[in-house]
């Protein structure tokens, strides 16, 4: 089952397509069945389902689990933290996945990274961002570690399935909405409830998707089947990230040509951003300490995007300033 409507094209399809190769890759041993938000289990609901066993597996987010531990939430984005590159080199060269595997374990599910949005969008906002007060007292769907930050703010972070965002939107009963990026937010028309649409996502710089599997059932598969859902995980998820650069591109170009008399895109004031980044960097220390689970997430997270960023200032930022300037 999944969190997203077929309406989220990219992500949709990156279920579809893991169903199908999961099929050619097994021969036709392991079917997997694929349902859209809503026609199992509503969006946010797809974790307990699969906890309880009512459906085996899942595709969503981890940013909608914080309920369940706190620690669940660095495995989905961390605001002015890791990338997508940086997050599956934490999974796969560091302690990511055991750690997350870990986190999931007390819910008898068997997570696997599913892929990522990339780099989102700050968001759409019906009123101009100039300062960090300007945030007060406004309500905004974005959900997440992003969200309580926003609240510290003093706006009120919203979590709301995206059709609702979008009609509260033009409604006017909430005040900014964040979604994913370029592509998702043009095709579900967030330009019709706010004009102002700022950049960059720094709620979110990974974009963490999840394939998720209930554990009996995971564990009941024989090792070659078991081994067909993981490595699929990484292969769909590697085109996810993909689509989502080509099709944000695209979007973005379009929504700065044939959308410019009624969008307009904005970089956050430098204000605004080094403000928000001192106070996500309280939110995570106080949101570690709300589990034992979110104490150890949070040390091994932050030590690792310390040791890549001395790295990654020398290569993939002194590169990129190369070829922008």
């Amino acid at each position: 089952a999944l969190s997203w409507s077929p309406a989220n094209e990219v992500l949709s399809a990156g279920s579809q397509r893991f169903a199908t190769m999961v099929d050619e890759l097994t021969g036709g041993r392991l079917k997997i069945e694929v349902f859209a938000a809503g026609e199992l289990v509503p969006p946010f609901g797809v974790f307990d389902a699969c906890s309880q066993g009512t459906i085996e597996a899942f595709n969503s987010s981890a940013v909608y689990w914080a309920a369940k531990d706190p620690a669940t939430q660095w495995f989905a984005g961390v605001p002015f933290g890791l990338n997508a590159q940086g997050i599956q080199t934490w999974y796969h060269a560091g302690d990511g996945l055991r750690l997350w595997e870990e986190t999931y374990a007390p819910f008898g599910l068997v997570p696997r990274r599913g892929g990522s949005t990339g780099v989102q969008m700050g968001g759409w906002f019906r009123k101009k961002i100039d300062r960090l007060a300007d945030l007060k007292g406004l309500k905004l769907r974005m959900p997440g570690l992003g969200g309580r930050v926003l609240a510290k703010a003093g706006a009120t972070p919203m979590l709301l399935p995206l059709s609702q965002a979008l009609q509260a939107l033009e409604q006017g009963t909430i005040d900014g909405a964040e979604f994913v990026g370029p592509h998702d937010d043009l095709t579900a028309g967030f330009y019709r409830g706010a004009r102002y649409y700022y950049y960059p996502g720094w709620h979110d710089a990974g974009g963490g998707m999840e394939f998720t599997f209930n554990r009996k059932a995971y564990e009941s598969l024989p090792v070659d089947l078991r081994r067909a859902l993981d490595y699929t995980a990484l292969a769909v998820g590697g085109v996810i990230l993909a689509e989502y650069e080509a099709k944000n591109a695209l979007a973005l170009r379009r929504l700065r040509t044939e959308f410019k008399a009624r969008v307009e895109v904005l970089p956050f004031p430098a204000e605004v951003m080094k403000a928000l980044k001192k106070l996500a960097a309280e939110v995570l220390r106080e949101e570690s300490e709300k589990s034992p689970m979110a104490r150890k997430v949070y040390a091994s997270y932050t030590k690792f995007q310390e040791l890549l960023q001395d790295w990654g200032r020398i290569s993939e930022g002194a590169y990129h300033n190369l070829v922008a300037g």
